[in-house]
């Protein structure tokens, strides 16, 4: 239901109204770059990660339709195939990041996207395209306009963020209008959680397979407010709306207002060179410069220290866990662990988070021996920065700092670097593409603005 001002009403009309011949090519350009990723990483999850084996199950045994559950060759409804591609979108902590917030905003969206253009009435490519971009853009545009850290609270930010785009992409590929777009980020807050205890409890694999539940209650909020349910007139602003509940109220909404529709962040995201927390990549740079610089022999090193803000912190503590992960996504979440990873193998790939690499106990004593010092000057913006200082048993001593980790808008992975990513994670599908097939697929997503029907473009996945 459409108040008469306020800006729950503003988001709702642009994204219901927003035209999508209007689109700078840069945005739709950048839009392929996040579909290109994400596609590619989720079928690499399907085969690399036995984490989301049982979303897979649950979602073939819950649901009968036409979209996709990615790598398996399976078919079902679309809230459940969101729900099984949406635990594989960060299953290998591959995925884009905006770091300015810090938020992975495609990593719900995505598989709510597919699922919809899969099995309602045909879409576009420049539709489906339309939607990721304004819906990234959203959620970035909602992570920069927090004033209160919603970590504060206890909540864990990146999922509750990203419902809210995944469901304005879900809204306007369903063709909501914009009274009903306010009642999907209704009944999408009605939804969304996320416990920062995620980050706490040793044996949890939650953390990777996050993203499963706001991509699935995208979906069923956009099918809801289709059918006529009723949502709140002010569901971000309102006196118990979103900022109220996880930022006690403390946000800036000319952060969300000022340019909307005019500038697309999607254009400003970083796209990962390394599967691991994006708050790591600067530190497992550090280390591949000055192991190759120094020819370092990691059995000669005696102390590790590593630089970093808040958001650093988070990937150093409790010490004892981060030493030793228990399992792969707690790995890809550890400083130490990515540390001691980057001076041992040749390059830090999926593969070295996987069994006996794992457990690798050179890797271990590396990560123990890391001590972290805390830059209080440093803030959230700061998430893809880091320095490393390396002290061996001869006495000499190496520092490396890195501003901001490779991937970024500033230092990007270029497209032909982006399709071989994707061709990589495909091969890790659990039904594996044949190469000509893959490349295809690749080819149809960077056409995919000319494409008339998104879903017959996109049939190899």
């Amino acid at each position: 239901m459409v108040g008469t001002s306020g800006l729950s009403t503003a988001i709702a009309r642009h994204v219901a109204d927003f035209s999508a011949d209007d689109l700078p090519a840069s945005a739709v350009h950048a839009a392929k770059r996040a579909l290109l990723d994400g596609v590619g990483v989720m079928l690499g999850a399907s085969g690399a990660s036995p984490d989301i084996a049982p979303f897979v199950d649950y979602a073939v045994r819950e649901g009968r339709g036409d979209a996709a559950i990615l790598g398996h060759g399976l078919r079902t409804s679309a809230a459940m195939a969101a729900f099984a591609n949406g635990a594989m979108a960060h299953a290998l902590d591959f995925e884009d990041a905006f770091d300015a917030a810090p938020c992975h905003p495609n990593a719900s969206l995505l598989p709510a996207a597919l699922a919809i253009a899969q099995s309602g009435p045909p879409v576009s490519g420049r539709e489906l395209l339309a939607a990721i971009a304004i819906g990234c853009d959203l959620v970035c545009r909602i992570g920069l306009s927090l004033r209160r850290e919603m970590e504060a609270g206890g909540w864990y930010p990146p999922p509750i963020l990203g419902a809210f785009g995944a469901v304005a992409a879900a809204g306007r590929l369903r063709r909501l209008p914009a009274e009903q777009m306010l009642d999907a980020f209704s009944l999408t807050l009605c939804q969304v959680t996320m416990p920062g205890e995620i980050k706490y409890s040793r044996d949890t694999v939650i953390r990777a397979v996050r993203e499963a539940f706001p991509a699935q209650a995208a979906v069923q909020a956009s099918a809801l407010a289709q059918a006529g349910i009723r949502g709140f007139e002010a569901p971000f602003e309102g006196k118990a709306g979103f900022f109220r509940l996880y930022a006690e109220g403390d946000y800036d909404p000319a952060i969300i207002l000022d340019g909307l529709g005019e500038r697309f962040l999607i254009e400003q995201l970083s796209f990962k060179r390394w599967p691991a927390c994006r708050g790591t990549h600067a530190y497992i740079e550090a280390a591949q410069i000055l192991r190759a610089q120094h020819a370092i022999d990691p059995a000669s090193i005696v102390a590790i220290v590593a630089t970093g803000g808040d958001v650093q912190q988070m990937l150093v503590e409790p010490a004892d866990r981060k030493q030793a992960p228990a399992n792969a996504i707690d790995a890809k979440f550890s400083i130490p662990f990515t540390i001691g990873t980057a001076l041992i193998d040749d390059e830090v790939t999926l593969e070295s988070f996987e069994g006996e690499a794992l457990a690798d106990p050179r890797k271990r004593a590396l990560a123990r021996l890391v001590r972290f010092e805390q830059r209080p000057d440093w803030g959230r913006d700061r998430a893809a920065s880091g320095g490393l200082s390396i002290e061996l048993a001869g006495g000499e001593r190496y520092e490396q700092w890195i501003d901001i980790a490779a991937g970024d808008v500033s230092r990007p992975i270029d497209d032909a670097g982006l399709t071989a990513k994707f061709r990589r994670c495909a091969a890790r599908a659990r039904q594996a593409l044949p190469s000509d097939q893959t490349d295809r697929l690749a080819g149809a997503i960077w056409a995919l603005d000319g494409a008339g029907d998104a879903a017959k473009s996109l049939s190899a996945i």
